[in-house]
């Protein structure tokens, strides 16, 4: 049995692979800014999957309490197993690349309260000498792309820190998962048109869960991203600052 927190635990993503996890067996604890949605997603999740789930508050950027939710899940479930990191924020990055403010913002909640918290996760696991961790990233970045760079390079480089904390925590028992997202139809991406690459996120989340399952170090979901995303870094710099996508 696992007992796993989820951080962004209301994204569409999120409550995906919790139900994944919980259909298994798995006690889970639901961390989200929205306390009450997250507190619905958990009783649905205990009455569909008969698994034992219970929520709190989580707020990325509140660094100061990113310990505090580890103990206080760890107390709810009777131990913790595993994190599964999938907060983030698209943002607006037409004002981001404006306004430094706004992209600061950006850059603290998708990478920035990531390390906050990731690094906490990984000192607690570290020593009970077990346990995994899930980090939700994107192939947004494998490459800065002029349509979403801010964002992008957060993404960028938490898929680095998640290098980083893997090759840190491969003596210590602990697994790091870092997932490479393409486009999913989500809330964070309704209105910013439609594609025929999106994925719903109940597929999303088998593919991660899967990933999870055969312990793959980086998984692209879907997998035909990895080879795409391979043709895009080796277009030369001279062509690829002129693309508009």
């Amino acid at each position: 049995m696992n007992r796993v927190l989820f951080l962004g635990a209301t994204s569409s993503i999120a409550r995906a692979l919790a139900f994944c996890f919980a259909r298994d067996g798995a006690r889970l604890y639901l961390a989200a800014r929205d306390v009450g949605e997250a507190a619905r997603i958990a009783a649905d999740l205990s009455v569909r999957a008969g698994a034992y789930v219970c929520s709190g508050a989580f707020e990325a950027t509140d660094y100061e309490r990113h310990a505090e939710l580890i103990g206080r899940a760890a107390a709810e479930l009777g131990g913790l197993d595993g994190v599964a990191l999938c907060f983030g924020t698209l943002g607006d990055h037409s004002h981001a690349a404006r306004d430094a403010d706004c992209a600061r913002g950006l850059v603290a909640e998708n990478f920035t309260a990531a390390v906050s918290f990731l690094t906490e996760a990984a000192n607690y696991m570290a020593a009970q000498r077990s346990g995994f961790i899930i980090v939700l990233g994107s192939v947004a970045g494998d490459r800065g792309r002029a349509g979403n760079y801010v964002y992008g390079c957060a993404k960028g480089a938490l898929a680095l820190f998640a290098q980083g904390l893997r090759a840190h925590l491969a003596r210590s028992g602990v697994y790091v998962l870092t997932v490479k997202l393409g486009l999913v139809d989500t809330r964070m991406t309704y209105g910013r048109g439609r594609s025929l690459l999106a994925m719903s996120p109940p597929t999303a989340a088998r593919g991660i869960y899967a990933a999870w399952r055969r312990r793959a170090q980086v998984a692209y979901v879907p997998a035909f991203w990895r080879p795409v995303m391979a043709a895009v870094r080796i277009i030369p710099e001279r062509i690829f600052k002129y693309a508009r996508f």
